[in-house]
């Protein structure tokens, strides 16, 4: 799939431009030269015009994201964050959206956007995240670049990519409709890098008001699969207290931490069924003071993923069961399961099958994958909401120093994400 570059925009997306400037010019340009898409192609819902349309403006999608590469919003970065809300609050508003920010004191303000339709659905939930892993300054060693067909830099696909897509899709949706096809709702948290502790209650309480959850995290693969499965994510402490002594001169009256952690630790390894999908990971271990002291403590931070949310119980009444081998030291356990897992349910499979027959309508094999990692659609499908991941930009290296998005998916990922609202 070609993508047309107007004249100058090829010199702009090396990112050397400001990205404090991230609306007006944009913003007027399309005003100026915006073409509706035509009323037969809503009327006969041929989703080849819409792929012509963002063919047209596969430039236009390419120097959003751009723009939003270039502000940088880590998780631990407030004001970097909000800033980039505002610049996508008043984007969206552009596009008739009623903006409303959810406050919050540490981390970046939440926002949510409404596209209000007349009929009575519920509607559609557009999920997603503004913060990325990378801090403040990333950019000066890792800059945003455009080479090999692919638009490289921090936060490229996890998930700048997928916030553009939002914007393009709706754009596309108002200039072919003179009302709202149907209601939509843009949640865009700011903490989902961080495990989501301030904005789930949100995500949770507008996916109860809607039909159906897309959300725009990253495909998988170079394929662009979608998810409709993921695993749910658990994360316990085992503190291990023993009794601390001089390793030469009292080493019987010790009672080591840290031998007594590495036993657990063996123990906690047998809990693994990786065909069912349940793995433990210790992960972080920490323990004693100085090479010549029988540790008196020792920690181990336990990741823990699980396919199925009836495994969460057996798998928390094994970690809290745990005993010590040593009767003089004591167990302390902590935590729990951060994200439900999301399953592959019939409302999920009935959703990606829509996703499919809209692909091949484009002329391409939508594939769907069960993946490891968790993301605020855990949430939405928990709570029993179709619930349909990774639409968003196809690429790799996400998190890492290689992290970049394909170029030549984003006109037929906003296409399928249009379609998909008026469809679902």
């Amino acid at each position: 799939m070609s993508v047309i570059l107007r004249s100058g925009e090829a010199r702009r997306l090396y990112c050397t431009a400001r990205a404090g400037n991230f609306l007006t010019d944009s913003m007027t340009k399309r005003k100026q030269n915006k073409n509706k898409i035509s009323t037969a192609s809503v009327e006969n819902r041929d989703p080849s015009i819409t792929a012509r349309y963002f063919e047209q403006r596969g430039g236009e999608i390419l120097e959003t994201v751009r723009q939003l590469v270039e502000m940088e919003s880590p998780s631990d970065n407030k004001e970097a964050v909000d800033r980039l809300g505002e610049s996508l609050a008043k984007r969206f508003s552009e596009l008739g959206g009623e903006v409303h920010f959810h406050r919050t004191a540490n981390f970046g303000d939440h926002l949510q956007v409404d596209f209000a339709a007349t009929d009575d659905r519920k509607p559609v939930l557009l999920l997603g995240h503004m913060d990325t892993v990378y801090p403040i300054g990333t950019l000066a060693t890792m800059p945003c670049r455009l080479a090999d067909g692919r638009l490289w830099g921090p936060g490229t696909l996890d998930m700048k990519s997928g916030i553009g897509l939002m914007l393009h899709s709706i754009e596309a949706l108002r200039a072919r409709n003179d009302e709202w096809p149907r209601s939509v709702t843009v949640l865009l948290v700011s903490d989902e890098e961080v495990g989501s502790d301030s904005s789930r209650h949100i995500t949770e309480e507008l996916a109860k008001k809607s039909e159906t959850v897309l959300v725009l995290e990253p495909a998988y693969g170079l394929q662009g699969a979608v998810k409709t499965a993921r695993k749910g994510v658990g994360e316990y402490s085992l503190k291990v207290s023993g009794t601390a002594a001089h390793s030469g001169l009292d080493f019987e009256k010790g009672q080591s931490a840290i031998l007594e952690l590495a036993l657990q630790i063996a123990k906690i390894a047998e809990f693994t069924d990786v065909k069912r999908g349940l793995t433990l990971n210790v992960g972080l271990v920490r323990g004693g003071t100085r090479v010549n002291v029988v540790a008196a403590e020792a920690t181990a931070t336990i990741d823990v993923r699980i396919a199925r949310i009836k495994d969460a119980s057996g798998i928390d009444r094994k970690l809290r069961s745990l005993r010590p081998f040593n009767p003089k030291c004591k167990l302390e356990i902590s935590g729990g399961l951060n994200r439900p897992p999301m399953e592959r349910t019939a409302g999920v499979a009935a959703l990606y099958g829509k996703a499919t027959q809209i692909a091949k309508q484009l002329g391409w094999r939508l594939g769907e994958a069960a993946v490891g990692g968790g993301s605020d659609g855990n949430f939405t499908a928990g709570l029993g909401i179709p619930t349909l991941d990774g639409l968003g930009g196809v690429g790799e290296g996400a998190h890492a120093n290689h992290e970049s998005t394909l170029i030549s998916e984003l006109p037929r990922r906003a296409a399928l994400l249009a379609e998909l609202i008026e469809a679902v």
